[in-house]
């Protein structure tokens, strides 16, 4: 059999057999990976992909890091699998490793499966702290594909299951818009952003919040910044109202903003801290729900009502320390920091060739670029939500990134600029070239 018949053979038997995650099955066009290595991909037909979204914002270490491998074989042959109940030589490190990295007194971990099972793990650990039960988050954020995470989180995904939406989940809107005010001063902006909150707040009745959840840097509604001193007021809301605050780091954690978490851009320390993605660099699925000791202690004596089968699997804990060494070892977060800003200086010189280019948000390696359909008024070539003859600028774009050799994210009126950690200078040019090619087609059509 040839690679093209094996490709071919690889994807009609992955649609035939398998579905395919938010997506209608009919149209679904994957892309079959023989390898892996570093920032790049290679197909069947001998392709090398730029991968400048790793894959989910997720593989921070790049592909195919032989350590991991060596670590992961290592606990295999001892041991692969006890019951939650047991403990291990691999748990006990991991935990007292990531209570090394968190701050404050975040130094109580609980292991789950991925970013959605630790959001519901912190739900329901907020309710039980607390004896409350409603839960605040905002409309422009992803927790999840769990009934709970998409419950809380307001990504339009969630949309064709709210017949099923989790019960007390509250949203709010982003401070963003308030900062669209003319003549209004930062301040005077931030003040009216946090007097929302507090009145939500009051509305719901403050006695009946457990939780508010936000994401530590906003990633797939478009990485939209949290103004200067937001995520702070709000932290002090939740201390004022005895309220729980769960920064769901599981796609901004791990170096990707430059810092080991998002928050720590904000000068606040959470109750809870959602891990996943970046802890293993996506090489194995594990999650962690970081729980400060002010609320594990609650459960010394009273039973801990929440538990996961595969909960501290010792084989993904092993991939996950692996992992923290090399962020350690090859010097990965002070890189995300270093390339994050020659990746925003190429942006800034990449403008005079493109009118259609807008807003570049980014933060270490978590960027998103904003396509134009009009400059004068920045309309996006696709509004938020966007589906159908919406996306046929967008979708033009994608293609021609696919065409050109790059795996990324085109969502809506967006460009996600999100590669690994291990990026250099060399291949962040290649791949920004890519981009400025797709761009013409933006460029164009430009109003």
């Amino acid at each position: 059999m040839t690679k093209q018949d094996s490709k071919n053979k690889i994807i009609e038997d992955s649609k035939n057999f398998s579905l395919f995650s938010w997506s209608a099955q009919a149209s679904v066009n994957p892309l079959a990976i023989e390898k892996a290595h570093g920032v790049y991909l290679y197909d069947y037909d001998g392709n090398k992909i730029i991968d400048f979204s790793s894959g989910l914002m997720s593989v921070n270490i790049g592909h195919g890091d032989p350590r991991v491998t060596d670590a992961i074989t290592e606990q295999m042959q001892s041991v692969s699998y006890v019951t939650p109940s047991c403990t291990t030589e691999i748990r006990a490190k991991l935990s007292k490793k990531l209570s090394e990295i968190c701050p404050g007194d975040l130094n109580k971990a609980f292991f789950t499966l991925c970013g959605t099972s630790s959001i519901d793990n912190a739900i329901k650990l907020a309710r039980l702290y607390t004896g409350r039960h409603k839960i605040i988050g905002r409309y422009r954020a992803f927790h999840g594909g769990s009934i709970g995470g998409m419950s809380v989180g307001g990504d339009p995904r969630k949309l064709a299951n709210d017949s099923q939406q989790m019960p007390n989940a509250i949203h709010l809107d982003d401070p963003y818009y308030f900062f669209n005010l003319k003549n209004l001063d930062h301040d005077t902006c931030l003040s009216l952003s946090l007097d929302y909150v507090e009145r939500i707040i009051h509305f719901e009745g403050k006695e009946n919040i457990a939780a508010m959840i936000f994401e530590g840097e906003s990633g797939s509604s478009g990485c939209l910044h949290y103004p200067e001193g937001y995520l702070k007021g709000v932290k002090k809301l939740c201390e004022k109202y005895g309220i729980l605050f769960i920064a769901d780091e599981v796609m901004s954690g791990f170096g990707r903003t430059g810092k080991w978490f998002g928050f720590e851009h904000h000068d606040i320390i959470p109750d809870m801290i959602c891990m996943a993605k970046g802890l293993t660099s996506s090489y194995l699925p594990l999650g962690c729900l970081m729980v400060s000791d002010r609320i594990a202690e609650k459960f010394n004596t009273t039973p801990l009502m929440i538990g996961l089968t595969y909960n501290a699997h010792p084989v993904c804990l092993a991939a996950a320390l692996r992992v923290i060494e090399i962020y350690e070892e090859d010097n990965l977060i002070q890189n995300a920091q270093k390339m994050g800003a020659y990746i925003e200086q190429k942006i800034n010189d990449m403008r005079a060739l493109h009118p259609s280019m807008g807003n570049f948000r980014n933060k270490g390696l978590l960027g998103c670029l904003e396509v134009l359909k009009n400059k004068k008024t920045g309309t996006l070539i696709a509004p938020y939500n966007a589906s159908g003859d919406d996306l046929k600028i967008s979708n033009r774009i994608a293609a021609k990134i696919r065409e050109l050799g790059m795996y990324t994210f085109v969502r809506w009126g967006y460009i996600f600029v999100a590669p690994p950690l291990t990026i250099n200078k060399q291949e962040i040019d290649e791949g920004l070239a890519i981009i400025s090619e797709a761009l013409k087609i933006s460029d164009s059509l430009i109003e």
